[in-house]
């Protein structure tokens, strides 16, 4: 069954950090390209990082320099380290597959960033 968990979530200051974790249970993830997504109120759904199963990764030009994308193979996990967050990372974030993402979404976790 499939499944994602995300984790990591919260109010933080402009230009503070966050740590945004997925506990993916997905067949084969090791062989997987994941992403982390993200969804703003009354926007669509975007991209903001992947990762290959190497760990190779892209970013959306929003977020390069800032966040950074990491996986564990063995634990079955995507991680999102996000610093120097601004007022617009504010939204739900989802871990999903990439960049064809299943049908199956998680409740995602919720970042505000607001002084």
């Amino acid at each position: 069954q499939v499944q994602f968990v995300e984790s990591g979530g919260g109010l933080v200051q402009p230009g503070g950090s966050l740590r945004l974790s997925c506990a993916a249970s997905v067949t084969l993830f090791r062989i997987q390209t994941m992403g982390w997504y993200r969804q703003a109120l009354g926007k669509q759904r975007e991209l903001v990082a992947g990762i290959t199963p190497i760990g190779s990764t892209t970013y959306a030009d929003s977020v390069k320099g800032r966040f950074t994308i990491t996986r564990d193979n063995a634990k079955n996990t995507v991680t999102l380290q996000m610093s120097s967050l601004k007022t617009e990372d504010t939204a739900v974030y989802y871990c999903n597959k990439y960049p064809d993402p299943l049908a199956y979404w998680g409740q995602g976790t919720q970042v505000t960033v607001s002084s």
